[in-house]
């Protein structure tokens, strides 16, 4: 299972890979404004996909938080599972 921001994170690579590719087709063939209009848009997405990985650490506190309370609460008991643990077990967060 994977987070929404994660989603997001890998859809925004996508796009901008293929931005890249477009960049480098255009430069071969020197299509000069093709190029820098590609090459300026998969920069704006390198800003996306790391304004997005900010996110995903907020996002990552968020549902922990919520996730140890919840247990703590149906247990009666303190937890003794860090959030980082929670989230890795709960979303598989391994590069493929």
């Amino acid at each position: 299972m994977k987070t929404p921001i994660q989603e997001l994170i890998e859809v925004l690579k996508i796009h901008r890979d293929t931005a890249f590719e477009k960049a480098e087709h255009f430069k071969s063939h020197d299509v000069e404004g093709m190029y820098q209009w590609y090459d300026f848009r998969g920069q704006t997405l390198n800003d996306a996909i790391s304004f997005a990985e900010l996110q995903l650490e907020k996002e990552k506190e968020v549902m922990c938080e919520f996730a140890l309370k919840y247990a703590q609460a149906d247990r009666k008991e303190p937890c003794e599972t860090s959030t980082q643990l929670v989230f890795d077990e709960t979303f598989n967060t391994k590069e493929r």
